[in-house]
């Protein structure tokens, strides 16, 4: 499902206009890009939650040459599915 079908499903479920629909959907969206920008966790209770995780720097490989290379550290959004979510899915 891509963000235009995800629209129109909550336009349906909802019982929204498409513009209403989309206009809630970005600003989730972008609730949670802030949120994780501040370094603040999300939690949606039965979905799952996101956080940023921070990843160390490691030694990797160069796959076309073999040289080996420093790649460095940085920070990742994750996602952890709540149980509610894992147990549909399964």
């Amino acid at each position: 499902m891509n963000k235009a079908e995800l629209i129109q499903v909550v336009a349906r479920e909802a019982g929204l206009t498409h513009k209403e629909s989309a206009s809630a959907i970005d600003a989730l969206t972008e609730a949670i890009k802030r949120s994780l920008k501040k370094g603040d966790r999300v939690s949606l209770v039965g979905f799952g939650s996101w956080e940023v995780k921070k990843r160390a720097p490691r030694n990797g490989v160069n796959p076309q040459t073999g040289a080996k290379i420093k790649i460095p550290g940085r920070k990742v959004p994750k996602f952890n599915p709540g149980k509610e979510l894992r147990d549909i899915v399964n």
